[in-house]
C-alpha cells in the first residue's frame, strides 16, 4: 500500500510539470498560461503548428492555409532558424499568420528565470532580424514541460505559456499519424475555444517528413468550417496580432 502511495505521489509530481493539461502549477499559483480560449462570438478553433520552420514541409503547409484562407499560429524552434528558412518565416508573417516561440529541449524548464528570459529574447531577436517581423509574446515549452522557474522567467518578459486542449494533439504513440484517422479524432473532440497542435517540423530533425501534417490540414480545415467553426490565432486572441474573422488577412471590423 505504501508503494502505491509513493508511486501516486511521484506521478503527481511528474504531471505537475508536463502537458497535456494544466495541473498543479497552474492550480497553486497565479500564472499566465493558455490551454483553451474563451468564447468570442462564434465557434472558434486555433490551429497551431510546432517544431518548424521545416524547409521540406512548411512551404506546402502554408500553401494549404493560403488556399483555405485559414490563419494559424506557428511555434518556431530557434535552432531551425537560418538563412534558408528565413523566407519561410517571413511568408508566415506576410500571409497573416502568427509566429511564437518554441524549444527543442526540456532544458529550459530548469533555467534560472533571468537565463530563460534572455534565451527567449535572443530567439525573438533572431526571428525579427531574419524575417523582419517580431514574434508575439507567447511560448510553448517542449512537450509541455514547465516549472515555476519557467513561469517566473516568462513573467520577466511578459510572455504567456501556451499549451493545447485535451486530446487535440497529433501524437500517435511513435507511429506516423494517418491523416484521415487524425482528422476523425480531432474533429470529434474539438469545441469552441480549443487549441489543436500538429507538427510541421521535428525537434531534432529540421527536415523531417511531415506530409501527414500537410494532408491533415487540407482535410480538417474544410471539415471544421462545414460545422460552423472559424479559425483564428493565439496571438490575436491574446491581443497581440491582427484580428481575423475567418480567412488569412481578413480583419474583423
Amino acid at each position: 500500500m505504501l508503494f502505491l502511495f509513493v508511486a501516486a505521489g511521484f506521478g503527481l509530481v511528474v504531471l505537475a510539470h508536463t502537458a497535456p493539461f494544466p495541473f498543479l502549477l497552474e492550480a497553486v499559483a497565479p500564472v499566465r498560461s493558455v490551454w483553451r480560449l474563451p468564447p468570442r462570438g462564434g465557434p472558434t478553433v486555433y490551429l497551431t503548428f510546432d517544431d518548424g520552420p521545416n524547409p521540406e514541409a512548411t512551404p506546402a503547409l502554408l500553401d494549404v492555409l493560403a488556399r483555405e484562407k485559414a490563419p494559424a499560429t506557428f511555434f518556431l524552434i530557434d535552432r531551425h532558424l537560418s538563412a534558408e528558412t528565413a523566407p519561410i518565416v517571413r511568408r508566415m508573417f506576410e500571409d497573416g499568420h502568427a509566429v511564437a516561440l518554441h524549444s527543442h529541449t526540456r532544458r529550459l524548464m530548469i533555467l534560472r528565470p533571468a537565463e530563460l528570459a534572455r534565451e527567449l529574447t535572443d530567439a525573438a531577436n533572431r526571428i525579427e532580424q531574419l524575417a523582419g517581423h517580431r514574434p508575439c509574446p507567447a511560448f510553448r515549452p517542449h512537450g509541455g514541460w514547465r516549472s515555476g522557474q519557467m513561469y517566473a522567467g516568462l513573467a520577466r518578459i511578459d510572455h504567456a505559456l501556451v499549451g493545447w486542449s485535451w486530446g487535440l494533439w497529433d501524437f500517435n504513440w511513435y507511429r506516423t499519424p494517418n491523416p484521415i484517422g487524425l482528422v476523425n479524432r480531432l474533429s470529434q473532440r474539438v469545441s469552441d475555444g480549443d487549441i489543436i497542435v500538429i507538427h510541421d517540423g521535428h525537434h531534432a530533425n529540421p527536415r523531417a517528413d511531415r506530409r501527414y501534417a500537410i494532408e491533415t490540414a487540407a482535410i480538417i480545415i474544410p471539415e471544421l468550417r462545414s460545422r460552423g467553426f472559424r479559425f483564428s490565432t493565439i496571438c490575436e486572441a491574446l491581443g497581440n496580432g491582427p484580428a481575423y474573422a475567418d480567412g488569412v488577412g481578413e480583419a474583423t471590423p
